[in-house]
């Protein structure tokens, strides 16, 4: 075993490597048991490996996927100004969520007010993820976000007394301008020759002696750097305290039963289990044309009926009297609702609704003539969306703030407000995607961004995915 000087540490940063098995994790924890006492320390886990450290050590265990984005970013602005020893757990959320999550909290690590500038270690684990030498999948802004926040830590970190120690399967998939900046080293096992090779370079060893890092057993390092050693030195990692939570890697006996009793337990059920199919994907939203067109379109294709003539007949429909005011809008409120209510409806345009609405009301003989497309669009939200559902008054505050709400957006804005008065602030994405007519979620998504940068909503989403939406307006209705 060897020493590592935790003081020069903090001044010259840590990068460990080994592929999978070689004992990164263990190295990692036995660094952070034996300077528990000495330093703060801040831990960046997706596995959920180190949550054991607070059983022995007293570290405070941080759910990413349980809080919003604000409260990560408060919650690191804390741990800096009240060094608390902390481990940022992410394992419950998806890669993408995992990665701005870290990357939120250590730019405020690093944002943190110059008077609360305290030494404290940074420990990275699975680095590649957070700081990738090439894009993958990951969206463009985050890969953006994620690579600042990593350099800031490697490279502009030391000043603000956050020394960076970053842990990866793979060097050639680590960002080279976050490992440039280790001054320390610890290589472990690695078998693909660009690994090996860059692991040597930074070592100072030849080509030839590079073949011993192929040959390390588990826990067994090859150490470098003012904190560690002047000239490579072979390290064997001691024995920790807490373990992580990964599945056991010994051998463990078969369950003690037959080959047919365990066809049976996997075959029982297996038709019921499997009964319900898969639901079908939604149809394609047609194209939204705007109001000017739809309109426009609207008035080339419903063609005036002619005056009759004195000579002809009088129809069935022109001899009966004209229905009162109240049986005209009542009239009218019926047509709007059984077209509402088939299947389909809301994914259908405007100018195919009104035209079929338009229609209904000839057949039926209600008057529609004063009824405009853009007053036809907020009767057909109403009517889809439930709002008759809801109690008198609650249903009159909804229908006046919703008069400022523009009719393309109207179905969307009733639906979250009809959930949020019936005490259900999740609301149901399929059940806002229908009031909206598409099958998009991206679309679903850049509509609540617009309706809440309109002040008509307030949207609250953790890391975890869990949304909840606020109706301007509502709260004490």
């Amino acid at each position: 075993m060897v020493p590592v000087d935790v003081e020069e540490l903090l001044a010259t940063r840590l990068l460990v490597q080994g592929n999978s098995g070689s004992g990164k994790s263990h190295l990692l924890r036995r660094l952070l048991e034996q300077s528990a006492g000495l330093v703060q320390q801040v831990v960046i886990d997706p596995e959920g490996d180190f949550t054991s450290l607070a059983d022995e050590f007293g570290h405070i265990v941080i759910d990413g996927g349980a809080h919003t984005s604000r409260e990560i970013e408060t919650l690191a602005a804390r741990i800096r100004q009240h060094r608390a020893s902390v481990v940022l757990a992410l394992d419950e959320l998806e890669v993408e969520q995992q990665i701005r999550c870290a990357a939120l909290f250590l730019t405020a690590l690093f944002d943190a007010p110059r008077e609360h500038w305290y030494p404290a270690l940074v420990v990275v684990d699975e680095a590649q993820m957070f700081a990738p030498a090439a894009a993958g999948e990951m969206a463009e802004d985050t890969r953006r976000m994620t690579l600042s926040a990593m350099t800031n830590l490697m490279c502009r970190g030391r000043k603000r007394g956050l020394a960076g120690i970053v842990a990866t399967q793979r060097l050639a998939k680590l960002a080279k301008n976050v490992a440039a900046e280790a001054s320390n080293f610890l290589m472990g096992r690695t078998f693909l020759d660009i690994d090996m090779q860059r692991a040597a370079d930074l070592l100072g060893m030849d080509r030839r002696q590079a073949e011993r890092i192929r040959d390390l057993q588990r826990g067994h390092f090859l150490g470098l750097g003012p904190a560690i050693s002047r000239s490579p030195v072979a390290v064997e990692i001691g024995s920790v305290k807490t373990g992580g939570k990964n599945a056991s890697e010994g051998l463990m006996p078969l369950p003690d039963a037959s080959g047919g009793e365990l066809e049976a337990l996997l075959h029982t059920d297996l038709a019921q289990a499997a009964a319900e199919p898969a639901p079908p994907p939604r149809p394609a939203a047609p194209p939204r044309a705007s109001v000017e067109i739809e309109q426009a379109i609207v008035a080339s294709t419903v063609v005036e009926r002619p005056a009759p003539n004195d000579d002809e007949a009088p129809d069935a429909a022109s001899a009966a009297p004209p229905p009162s005011p109240e049986d005209a809008d009542e009239g009218l409120e019926r047509i709007v609702r059984e077209l509402a209510m088939e299947d389909g409806a809301t994914f259908q345009s405007t100018t195919a609704l009104f035209r079929n609405f338009a229609v209904r009301c000839r057949q039926a003989g209600v008057p529609s003539a004063h009824v405009d497309m853009m007053q036809f669009r907020r009767l057909f939200a109403y009517a889809s969306t439930g709002l008759d559902r809801l109690e008198a008054g609650k249903r009159e505050t909804i229908e006046e703030l919703a008069q400022a709400v523009p009719e393309d957006v109207l179905a969307p804005y009733l639906t979250l407000a009809v959930n949020a008065a019936l005490g259900r602030t999740a609301p149901d994405e399929d059940e806002l995607a229908r009031a909206y007519g598409s099958s998009s979620p991206s679309r679903i998504r850049r509509l609540l961004d617009h309706l809440e940068r309109q002040g008509l909503i307030v949207v609250r989403e953790d890391f975890g995915g869990e949304r909840t939406v606020t109706v301007a307006g509502l709260e004490t209705a």
